[in-house]
């Protein structure tokens, strides 16, 4: 039996009775952070007006478009959901690999339960299969330099977690892997860095195609016998793998081993931002007595050393707008990203004062090792150091429950109102006892009453 057929022996038999307390726990509690990030993102102008496109496009579909109160056909909804889920770089992700596994899983399986009137429990086992699938296969891959782990796996974690919901037998989900490896996206970094926001569609692309593997198969189409190593092991990586992808399989699964994101930014920004705000609490120093921030960290955070970024998604890919907005406001939470503040003038000087260098030893995937080492001059002349190994809010290094929870009513209570984003968090909760997931559907669109009293997002970081 080889990691194909491993893998979708695995899809084939995520089933709740057989699964483990606290992988149902975690796979709910990454449900709702993902939803929160796709409600939230939803907010954007770019993204108001996608939901509209899809709307017409799909008139008839029965689909939520998240923060919306339009529908769209799965396809169109998954698209629209997905690609807001990342705009404000605030969704969860997996350090074993994968990138993001459920904003490439969820939108799908939300919008395919919609369509065809599953409940709540379909949705978890969907969720958490298709998230073990994409993780595993992104650890057993190592990219080329420039390629963007968003909406690569991404299609194929999609397929398999569609093919979950409906109860596809492993022949035909491996058939789905295979036909999804051949139609994943090659995506760069280069727009995230330039802050083109065509990045956000990556996952969401990856979405669109993810459910249409799964028509193509029933239409009777035919892939390659191994996809995953043909696309991952000639174009788009440097090596693939496939024992590493079932290495452990069965054991503690990949969605009880995510971190959810504290910062409203790249994670690779993460690193040194929890070295500098530790620093920040622990001797209280103001931002204009900083002379000079010095960052070590992961190789390619050399690419990340804007100081200037000219744009909302080009700051949260920047580590020295990051660290300096962070230092300025005591937080990088999601105003300090937003246009308006690109502006201030503080955070510019600052910026232009935190030099960035590499450390080759350092690897976001790594727990034995610091992944950032900060330096920070003040004009005093003291030098404070802390370093960075695990970020918080990693299964490595949690962060409770209610503090996620938290995140979800602050990303969410803008859009929804406060009584409703409680609402979706209580439907969650017990989501396996949802006899039909539109349910929870027709909650995560903007409430007709009760504004909002929760004053405007903030992300505390690393607290």
């Amino acid at each position: 039996m080889d990691y194909l057929d491993r893998l979708a022996g695995f899809v084939e038999a995520t089933r709740l009775p057989a699964l483990p307390a606290s992988a149902i726990a975690a796979a709910k509690l990454v449900l709702l952070d993902t939803l929160g990030a796709i409600v939230a993102g939803s907010a954007l102008d770019e993204n108001r007006r996608l939901a509209g496109l899809a709307a017409a496009r799909a008139p008839h579909g029965e689909a939520t478009l998240l923060g919306h109160g339009e529908k769209a056909d799965a396809s169109w909804a998954a698209l629209t959901n997905a690609t807001a889920g990342v705009a404000l770089e605030v969704d969860e992700g997996n350090r074993l690999g994968g990138g993001h596994p459920a904003i490439h899983v969820a939108p799908g399986v939300l919008a395919m339960a919609e369509e065809r009137r599953l409940g709540g429990g379909r949705l978890l086992e969907a969720l958490i299969a298709g998230y073990e699938v994409g993780s595993r296969l992104g650890g057993a891959t190592t990219v080329r330099p420039n390629v963007h782990s968003h909406g690569t796996w991404g299609t194929i974690s999609t397929a398999a977690a569609v093919a979950a919901l409906e109860g596809a037998p492993a022949t035909t989900v491996r058939e789905v892997i295979n036909l999804a490896a051949s139609m994943s996206p090659a995506n760069t970094w280069t727009p995230a860095l330039e802050g083109a926001t065509i990045r956000n569609l990556y996952p969401g692309r990856s979405a669109f195609q993810g459910i249409l593997a799964v028509d193509l198969q029933r239409a009777g189409f035919t892939g390659l016998s191994d996809a995953p190593a043909d696309v991952y092991g000639t174009i788009l990586a440097e090596r693939f793998d496939g024992a590493l992808a079932v290495e452990g399989l069965g054991g503690p699964y990949r969605i009880e081993q995510n971190y959810f994101k504290l910062h409203a930014c790249c994670r690779f920004n993460h690193f040194a931002l929890d070295a500098v705000l530790a620093l920040a609490r622990d001797h209280r120093f103001a931002w204009d007595e900083v002379a000079k921030v010095q960052v070590t960290t992961i190789p390619f955070g050399l690419r990340m050393a804007d100081p200037a970024p000219a744009s909302r998604l080009a700051a949260k890919f920047s580590i020295p707008w990051a660290v300096a907005a962070a230092l300025v406001r005591g937080q990088a939470d999601l105003a300090a990203f937003e246009p308006a503040v690109l502006d201030d003038a503080r955070i510019r000087a600052l910026a232009r004062r935190v030099e960035v260098t590499a450390d080759a030893g350092m690897s976001p995937r790594r727990t034995d090792h610091p992944t950032a080492h900060v330096r920070i001059t003040l004009r005093d002349g003291r030098a404070l150091m802390a370093s960075t190994t695990v970020v918080h809010g990693d299964a490595v290094d949690p962060v409770p429950e209610s503090e996620v929870v938290a995140k979800f009513a602050a990303l969410t209570a803008p859009v929804l109102g406060d009584a409703q984003a409680r609402r979706v968090v209580e439907v969650i909760h017990e989501i396996e006892t949802l006899k039909d997931v539109r349910d929870l559907g027709a909650l995560l669109v903007p409430a007709l009453r009760t504004p909002s009293r929760i004053p405007p997002v903030r992300i505390q970081g690393g607290s």
